[in-house]
């Protein structure tokens, strides 16, 4: 885990910002897996940013100028007979002594006690609309307050979203951070490393899966930051493809996008190789059209240039690669302008990338595209995705190629967090044939 103080930091910059109010941030809930077997617990990003509680059943509450203590915890007690079925808890001492809270309560005395910590403030901020029932909760809490107004007690007359404040903290990523994002993209970058080097022809999507996910356990992550795209052939034409259970056959691209989750950072990467180690003529064609986009689109990844600017570039490259293939015809600026290359191209070319894959941030600032800052991490992502249709020329047929790497902004130029996992041609095939 971080340091303490990293989250501290991060409590005391939320609540200058929020100058006022309180600010009430509850956990994800548990969820069902099947009957009584619950899905591995994972916190809500925004509650662990601000907080480093990974338990679940927890509610922080952020209360600027409370002479008691600013940041109060409503978490689980100590249950020795609990603990014996499913591992220690932090109770109440723990949340205190360990991750820094100021007051400590139990959660089942929540309805008791969190109306009273809005007595008197004019605002309540929090993460609107990402736990729904939890919205209602807060609601009847502050319907409570108001319900005390002959007593001369006021309660919050506005709601405000905290993901305007807290946002814009994670979508700069301090060296804390970095340092970790580093590591994952390099434990992940392994894991496709390791996937080239044992692919071949017979085995199965799931086998290469595990591959990965071994290396991912083995370095140390604690899960993937998603599910694993493990697609051969024709299979690396559905964007989101996570079956993972066909074989794998000699003259196929495998596509792979898998990134693991360190100390809830993750990464998110993309290879696209040959299954028998050795690219065809029109898989190259293919393939180097999407990796000078990649490229060109990484070279615009700078400070001062503004989020779509990657994208553009990329996406001008691809065009321009579609029309020497014969695949698109007429010119670059009428296929642009005319979304003929949705066809093969249906997705942005990057994202923001930290604790969520789809990390949180604004695009655009006052409806302007967004200008990129030393500390914010993207990822680059370009495609083309050919289907099996009559009108395409036959050696181009299903073929799905993407390539991604996460990018890191900074002052000066950029860094490519996951530059281990090889992706030129010669390098991939140089790699494949010495696994």
């Amino acid at each position: 885990m971080l340091d303490p103080k990293v989250f501290s930091r991060r409590r005391q910059d939320v609540m200058h910002l929020m100058a006022e109010g309180v600010a009430v941030i509850p956990t994800s809930p548990e969820c069902t897996r099947s009957r009584d077997v619950l899905f591995p617990f994972r916190p809500d990003s925004d509650f662990y940013y601000l907080t480093g509680f990974a338990e679940p059943e927890a509610v922080a509450v952020l209360c600027p100028n409370r002479d008691q203590g600013e940041f109060v915890v409503f978490c689980r007690e100590r249950d020795p007979e609990r603990e014996t079925w499913e591992g220690k808890r932090a109770g109440l001492d723990g949340a205190i002594s360990q991750f820094g809270a100021d007051d400590a309560f139990p959660i089942d005395d929540i309805d008791e006690i969190l109306p009273g910590l809005l007595e008197n403030r004019t605002k309540v901020f929090c993460t609107v609309g990402s736990h729904k029932d939890f919205d209602i909760k807060l609601l009847n809490w502050v319907q409570e307050v108001k319900n005390k107004s002959r007593a001369g007690i006021t309660a919050p007359n506005e709601i405000v979203d905290l993901g305007h404040i807290l946002h814009e903290l994670r979508l700069v990523k301090r060296t804390e951070e970095v340092n970790v994002m580093k590591r994952i993209a390099k434990i992940s970058a392994s894991a496709h490393r390791r996937a080239m080097e044992v692919c071949r022809p017979g085995m199965s999507e799931y086998e290469i899966a595990a591959e990965i996910e071994y290396v991912l356990k083995k370095s140390g992550c604690d899960s993937w930051a998603y599910p694993p795209i493990v697609a051969g052939g024709v299979n690396a034409c559905i964007l989101h493809y996570i079956t993972n259970r066909d074989t794998l056959h000699d003259g196929d691209l495998l596509l792979i996008d898998a990134g693991g989750e360190l100390e809830y950072y993750a990464a998110d990467i993309t290879r696209t190789f040959p299954v028998n180690g050795k690219y065809s003529g029109p898989q190259k064609a293919v393939y180097e059209v999407v990796l000078a986009a990649q490229l060109a689109a990484i070279d615009q990844a700078q400070v001062n240039r503004h989020w779509n600017w990657p994208h553009a570039v990329a996406l001008k490259i691809l065009v321009e690669g579609l029309i020497d293939l014969g695949l698109l015809k007429g010119s670059v600026e009428d296929n642009i302008e005319q979304g003929n290359y949705r066809r093969f191209f249906m997705h942005r070319t990057g994202h923001w990338l930290g604790m969520d894959v789809h990390d949180v941030g604004d695009y655009k600032v006052a409806n302007e595209w967004r200008i990129l800052e030393p500390g914010m991490v993207i990822t680059v992502e370009p495609g083309l995705y050919i289907s099996g249709d009559d009108d395409i020329d036959p050696r181009y047929r299903y073929t799905g190629i993407r390539i991604e790497d996460d990018v890191l902004v900074q002052r000066k130029g950029n860094l490519v967090l996951s530059s281990h996992a090889p992706k030129t041609i010669d390098d991939i095939e140089s790699l494949m044939a010495s696994g």
